[in-house]
């Protein structure tokens, strides 16, 4: 069965004022998300399923699924504040997000049945891993709980312009998940790689450690137990304003009980994406060498 690609995209635009407004990367008005859904296509992915505002519908349509709409299927679900409720779950006034990644792929239970990737909609996270994990997943069955993920050698995703945070990955010798570590200041410092964790001694990091980019391999056998997380999750914290369910989160908590196991498929792609304004250039620059060394063509879509 072929794998179908999840992308997480109802924020898309929010930062930038709109879709028409998302900045280019590549030469041709090319954005990350092209780049992604290039390399979904040609690792064979059967399908791409944007989750997106409904207030968004429209421009998404016109200026990004329009792209590749007939290089392969694209299908639309919406992550909305009142999205996959349960009954007589009242929204607490003044509350205006959504409710998190782990609701975002709860949008996507009613039309995905095949074992699908999740990635965000503004990441770039290179051929390789597409093409390792379109092969695992058309290894495993619908109902697999056999779930994995890619995991980036950190020194592939840092910023050269600020700290950023990122979970490192504590691996098997089955190259199973055990744990991720969320550090939430790593920077480089010269030669060096450094974690900084409030109140604790500094940390030099060997710039190999596995990382996790939010780039999920699941079966639609994870609906029924975000459906669950996600109604516990609002029993407990329903009532704040800004409170969110963490799809890694969900995931962790599952492999910890037993519910799933994570396999770490480690690729050797750079992983990037804008975290500060400063990082666009460099994006501009390693799109600019992966066309000239071949790895995509230029325009991008013929």
């Amino acid at each position: 069965m072929k794998p179908v690609l999840v992308v997480m995209a109802a924020g898309m635009g929010s930062r930038y004022g709109g879709i028409k407004q998302i900045e280019p990367v590549g030469p041709n008005g090319e954005a990350i998300i092209d780049y992604s859904i290039y390399d979904a296509v040609r690792s064979g992915f059967s399908e791409v399923v944007f989750i997106i505002r409904k207030a968004i519908e429209e421009d998404f349509k016109k200026y990004i699924g329009s792209r590749f709409a007939d290089k392969i299927k694209v299908t639309y679900c919406f992550q909305q504040l009142d999205s996959q409720l349960p009954d007589g779950f009242v929204i607490p006034e003044g509350r205006e997000k959504p409710w998190g990644t782990g609701q975002a792929v709860l949008c996507a239970r009613d039309v995905v049945n095949a074992p699908f990737v999740v990635i965000n909609a503004d990441d770039f996270y290179g051929s390789d891993a597409f093409a390792k994990t379109a092969e695992y997943l058309r290894e495993i069955p619908s109902d697999s709980m056999e779930f994995a993920m890619a995991g980036y050698p950190i020194v592939n995703t840092l910023s050269d312009y600020g700290s950023v945070s990122r979970g490192i990955c504590a691996v098997d010798e089955n190259l199973f998940l055990s744990s991720i570590e969320e550090h939430v200041k790593i920077s480089r410092e010269g030669n060096r790689i450094v974690s900084r964790q409030p109140g604790e001694p500094e940390l030099e990091l060997t710039g190999s450690e596995t990382v996790s980019m939010n780039f999920w391999c699941l079966t639609p056998k994870v609906f029924d137990y975000l459906d669950t997380y996600f109604k516990d999750f609002l029993k407990e914290k329903g009532r704040e304003l800004k409170s969110e369910i963490y799809l890694p989160i969900v995931l962790g908590d599952m492999s910890d009980k037993g519910d799933c196991s994570v396999k770490v498929i480690k690729t050797e792609s750079d992983w990037f994406g804008v975290t500060y304004k400063e990082d666009k250039p460099l994006v501009v620059e390693s799109i600019s060498g992966l066309i000239k060394s071949g790895v995509y063509p230029s325009p991008l879509w013929k």
